[in-house]
């Protein structure tokens, strides 16, 4: 499975050991995130404090962290004298999940347009042009720059939205969304399948276009019909795998 984010999920300990605090808690729910979505943990498990620091090779104060973190994006629950128990993917989850980034993100990008610097966003439509004419070359270096583009549209419409409330509500939420990206994408590159990457790119230069062209109703269409296209490729590559039918937690 590839990396989330473009770096290896499961980073030598003492990798993870030299970041700073913020980069720890991070690479640790990154990792736990692709252990619940890969199936190496399954719902009703349970996580121990103890055995995350010795595996991470960390105090247990990033691993609390950490957990609160997967807490409020809803993959686990912590239960009073039970600890941290992982909750179950399915495909309601996987839909109400997409719903809730579908009126964030239109509603970021509705208030980006005019907001947002016209040279990153040409440096994008440069980028993306690119993209969807190599699509189907599928490269690994392709994958890459897809991820990197993706991740930098997404972050720049909500720097840019005007309401920061907003923002931090998405920046909480992205590295959720892009688990479920970077899975999917797992899933459309194993099987050699690259349109899917083609398809997000031309997805993603519509919503540049429209905001270069200033039109807050197409960018947040464009944007709603990019969420609704991705949300039936994380469910196919969530919960088709065998290792990740995850089963309701016994009681």
């Amino acid at each position: 499975m590839p990396a989330l984010n473009g770096k290896s999920l499961r980073s030598p300990l003492s990798t993870i050991q030299r970041w700073d605090h913020g980069l720890r808690r991070q690479a640790i729910v990154e990792s736990l995130l692709a252990d619940v979505f890969d199936g190496r943990l399954r719902a009703g498990q349970h996580l121990v404090t103890q055995e995350l620091a010795e595996r991470f090779n960390v105090s247990h104060t990033p691993i609390r962290e950490a957990l609160v973190s997967l807490a409020g994006i809803g993959i686990i629950d912590l239960l009073p004298n039970r600890g941290a128990i992982v909750r179950p993917v399915t495909s309601k989850e996987v839909r109400e999940i997409a719903q809730v980034r579908r009126v964030l993100e239109c509603e970021a990008t509705r208030r980006a347009c005019g907001r947002t610097d016209l040279a990153e966003l040409e440096s994008l439509a440069a980028n993306l042009r690119r993209l969807v004419k190599n699509s189907a070359r599928g490269r690994q270096r392709f994958i890459d720059e897809a991820r990197a583009v993706d991740s930098r549209l997404h972050d720049l419409i909500a720097a840019s939205c005007g309401n920061d409330f907003l923002a931090a509500e998405l920046s909480r939420l992205k590295i959720l969304f892009r688990a479920f990206r970077d899975v999917a994408w797992a899933y459309v590159t194993a099987r050699n399948d690259y349109r899917r990457l083609g398809d997000e790119a031309e997805e993603h230069l519509a919503i540049v276009e429209a905001l270069l062209a200033g039109d807050a109703k197409e960018a947040a269409r464009a944007m709603s019909r990019h969420i609704r296209s991705g949300v039936k490729y994380w469910s196919r590559a969530i919960l088709p795998n065998p290792k990740s039918q995850i089963r309701n937690p016994k009681s």
